[in-house]
């Protein structure tokens, strides 16, 4: 079976029984700990190239200067965490062919070790991508950057959370990557400003898990974000070494600063991602507005199904067969979203709500998967 393969049915077993969120049903389970707040993604309007770009690491073209700015990443959890010691910020073009990102780390000991492509590369300090194309939170690219360059890429057919599995060994075929360094790589006697990275990513491989296989085209968005992992690192014997927490005997967990905040501190949930907006206008040549997602509150509200469905099933040994015995009530829910319906059996479930864009529903069940609902004849 191909890699990329997707489920095109909905297997339920047992007895179902559709439900609606509007129905008075008996609470009897608690909101699981695990729910993030409800995301406000971030949006970035991703403008053509007006010039080649050499992967060299320094943002220096004319299609670099005349494209805005990510904000600066914050904490992974959100704002009610500390702003970041460091200050990092990325930025985007496109053109037939490919994804250009480009992003400054602020770093005052520029340090790095792994020099193996597809070692674990965030045990070093890295820059992160994340890139979801059909937004469906399955099937979606990971691709890890150190100051040397090093890069780390791999496919997840699904989240952890959900199974995986990550193929390690799938690779991102015309990669290219460049760094540039404001100081010196590896020396703890001098205090550097930081580096930069240029990564170049061919749509001919990212299009696979985008909708249809298709290259993106003006209009199109995508799911992306940015990560960056950040080590306490302190000078023993004239070398940086991780600082170690006396209490555990272990380093001090990494800092996590990102592009749009998780909620929690886990990158594999795609669903808190932020947006890329492919623009068919040339950086320089005019401004485009970011359309936010009309189905955003749909989705948030498909996912918090999911979210207390799994926590059911862990704890019960099966799932609810109704939102009620799950502890949701349509307060719950974005007023937005639309009247929420749900059919369980004891293995599995689904729960679907009418989407702003399509015809067809939007649902989502116990493989985590969000796809629109189709009649299945047509599935």
């Amino acid at each position: 079976m191909n890699l990329l393969s997707r489920k095109t049915g909905i297997l339920v077993a047992g007895l179902m029984i559709v439900v609606s969120c509007k129905g008075p049903d008996q609470v009897t389970f608690m909101d699981p700990q695990g729910v993030p707040p409800m995301p406000d993604p971030k949006g970035y309007v991703c403008y053509r190239n007006s010039d080649r770009i050499a992967i060299d690491g320094n943002l220096s073209e004319a299609s670099w200067q005349e494209v805005p700015w990510t904000d600066y990443f914050a904490d992974i959890e959100g704002s009610q965490k500390p702003e970041p010691r460091f200050k990092t910020r990325a930025k985007m073009v496109w053109d037939d062919s490919c994804l250009y990102v480009g992003a400054i780390l602020e770093e005052p000991h520029l340090w790095a070790r792994l020099k193996q492509r597809d070692t674990i590369i965030f045990y070093d300090h890295d820059f992160e991508v994340f890139i979801d194309p059909d937004g469906d939170t399955h099937a979606y690219y990971e691709l890890e950057v150190n100051a040397l360059g090093t890069a780390w890429d791999l496919l997840l057919l699904k989240p952890y959370r959900d199974g995986g599995p990550a193929v390690f060994s799938w690779d991102i075929q015309g990669l290219q990557v460049g760094v540039h360094h404001e100081g010196t790589l590896n020396d703890p006697s001098d205090t550097d400003k930081g580096w930069s990275v240029e990564i170049k990513l061919p749509f001919s491989v990212l299009k696979e898990c985008a909708p249809g296989a298709a290259y993106p085209v003006a209009g199109n968005q995508w799911r992306i974000n940015f990560s960056r992992v950040e080590w306490r690192t302190l000078v023993e014997n004239g070398s940086y070494a991780k600082e170690i927490n006396p209490q555990t005997g272990k380093p001090w967990p990494e800092d996590n600063w990102v592009w749009s905040p998780q909620g929690r501190i886990n990158m594999h949930m795609p669903e808190m991602w932020g947006f890329i907006q492919f623009s068919g206008l040339v950086a320089g040549q005019g401004s485009e507005e970011f359309r936010p997602d009309p189905d955003l509150p749909v989705k948030w509200a498909l996912r918090k199904v999911y979210y207390y469905q799994t926590a059911y099933v862990e704890k019960f040994q099966r799932y609810a067969r109704t939102l009620g015995e799950l502890g949701l009530k349509e307060s719950d829910f974005p007023k937005e979203a639309g009247t929420i319906q749900m059919q369980a059996g004891d293995r599995c479930f689904e729960a679907w709500a009418p989407s702003r864009l399509s015809q067809y529903p939007l649902s989502i069940s116990a493989d985590g998967r969000l796809e629109h609902r189709m009649p299945v004849s047509k599935r």
